[in-house]
């Protein structure tokens, strides 16, 4: 009697990508306001990787007889008081300011989310230490305090990188607490326990990965939140220093022009920085559904 032939089954490392791809097509597909988010971030993300080397002009080239021009066919967005194509100028400046606010954010989700789910999940003094540092950072101004360790430290980009994570750390360490604290004791912490895993790997593998979806979106808010940090300093003058192209610079630079009536110089990167912010505003509901283990199923 013959066997029957086996079934075929995918190659495991297989299953999880194309699993995600569906689930990716499925949540871009389900809400068109995330399909936007996605493309306009994915504009954004060319724009910083590939801009600099597609823009028509030296963003730092200066040219006294083109200066202050309107927008037109050869300088799209006009040229500023040196006579730089602001049109370069703005795509060039996605980049630093891109970096700025992912470093930023990078690091505050780091290191906010593990002292938050550290004091969530021990509780007792870890948390009331905790609380309070981040009861300290959170009653200061948050922008003030960002120009006191800027000021502090030097205008530096490394920096402004590290003010705008310190301020933004209170927002993950107290979702994260918020979100173990509530999930230690479920069953399925208590089974994973009894299964022979540590604390550690608990919080890691089991409860972590369930407080990660409304993390996601504070994620994104605070992607716009840490552009408009920087380019608040910029503005201020704390920030990236003259003549490296950033949105803030250019519109504080822009802003004494106006009067004048060469609007090109600030509506530009101001327009660019509003796009960027808003699209990290709209991009918060698909990454949740994104890595919301409920929505997979």
């Amino acid at each position: 009697m013959d066997m029957p032939s086996p079934t075929a089954v995918p190659p495991p490392a297989a299953m999880p990508k194309d699993s995600f791809l569906r689930h990716f097509r499925y949540v871009v597909a389900s809400n068109p306001v995330t399909a936007v988010a996605f493309a306009l971030f994915l504009v954004i993300v060319g724009a910083a990787v590939f801009g600099p080397l597609l823009v028509p002009y030296d963003p730092l080239a200066t040219n006294a007889a083109r200066a202050l021009q309107p927008p037109s066919w050869d300088h799209w967005f006009g040229t500023d008081q040196l006579g730089r194509d602001v049109f370069s100028r703005v795509v060039v400046a996605t980049r630093l300011d891109l970096t700025i606010s992912v470093a930023a954010v990078a690091l505050s989700f780091v290191f906010g989310s593990m002292i938050g789910s550290l004091a969530g999940y021990y509780g007792g003094w870890t948390d009331r230490v905790v609380g309070r540092c981040l009861d300290t950072i959170m009653a200061f101004p948050l922008f003030v305090l960002a120009m006191g360790i800027v000021a502090a430290a030097g205008n530096t980009i490394e920096n402004v990188i590290y003010a705008t994570a310190i301020i933004n750390l209170p927002f993950y360490a107290r979702m994260a607490r918020a979100e173990v604290n509530v999930r230690r004791h479920a069953g399925f912490v208590q089974a994973a326990k009894l299964s022979g895993n540590g604390d550690l790997r608990v919080l890691a593998v089991h409860i972590f990965p369930n407080a990660l979806p409304p993390m996601m979106v504070q994620i994104s808010l605070n992607m716009g939140w840490a552009i408009l940090n920087a380019a608040g300093l910029s503005f201020i003058g704390l920030g990236v220093r003259p003549p490296t192209p950033e949105w803030g610079i250019m519109v504080a630079e822009g802003a004494n022009f106006i009067v004048s009536g060469e609007w090109w110089l600030a509506l530009f990167p101001g327009a660019a920085l509003m796009l960027a912010v808003f699209t990290f505003n709209l991009l918060g509901d698909g990454l949740r559904d994104l890595v919301d283990p409920a929505r997979r199923t």
